[in-house]
């Protein structure tokens, strides 16, 4: 009797590279505008020179928790401030080589939007390899049609080698700044490969990434949305 007998072979454990990383930084202030992503992009590239040429280098926008007598962010974002607390960090998300460089930010002072802000101690964070990701600004078109949006971060998916199983679309925001608005929406994606997770906070989607667009965070589930429940949106199976 021949007897042709292959076991199913062990995966290692996926060790993410650590070629992108966030750097995240305490301040310390009061305020700052909520429609800050212009003033802060400017503030850290004329404290950090090199970092407009870095393709992979962003700025995550400033958020604060909800305060306990049910502060709520304005629909006009231009028609408040947030205010800041022990809690609050800003983070960017750089090539790992340049953390150096970056930490020189520390002790520096900004002015963002007429707002000073310290900036203080540093901690770097890898990226994740969570299966869910998401992003509160991906740019689109002024009246694109929800639909075809959807279809350009599709084939932008695809465009990465990315396989995208579940991606759901959220409300419409706009950032203002000195050349106009830029419009977006929140997008979330799901069923991600640990590969592909780590690839998709690396390249980020879309334009404007020193405006914090495009940039991709964990997220421990899809079920607790926020501000996308409202419409989902489902490609693949």
């Amino acid at each position: 009797m021949s007897i042709y007998w292959e076991e199913d072979q062990k995966k290692e454990p996926y060790q993410a590279p650590e070629n992108v990383v966030d750097i995240t930084y305490v301040l310390s202030g009061k305020t700052l505008p909520i429609d800050h992503a212009h003033d802060l992009s400017r503030a850290v590239l004329g404290a950090l020179p090199w970092f407009e040429d870095e393709e992979e280098a962003g700025v995550h926008l400033i958020h604060v928790a909800a305060s306990s007598n049910g502060w709520e962010r304005p629909e006009d974002p231009s028609s408040g401030v947030l205010h800041l607390s022990r809690r609050t960090r800003m983070s960017l998300r750089i090539p790992k080589p340049r953390v150096a460089d970056a930490e020189k930010l520390s002790g520096q002072t900004l002015d963002i939007g007429g707002s000073s802000v310290l900036v203080g101690k540093s901690n770097i964070k890898p990226l994740s390899i969570l299966p869910t990701l998401f992003s509160r600004h991906v740019v689109c078109g002024e009246n694109q049609e929800e639909s075809e949006f959807m279809d350009d971060i599709y084939q932008e998916f695809m465009r990465l080698g990315i396989k995208a199983r579940k991606i759901l679309c959220g409300r419409s925001h706009q950032i203002d700044t000195p050349d106009g608005l830029i419009h977006t929406r929140s997008v979330m994606v799901a069923d991600l490969e640990p590969e592909q997770s780590i690839l998709l906070q690396e390249k980020g989607l879309g334009s404007h990434r020193k405006m914090g667009c495009g940039l991709f965070l964990p997220h421990k589930g899809i079920k607790a949305v926020g501000d996308m429940a409202e419409k989902q949106h489902f490609t693949g199976s």
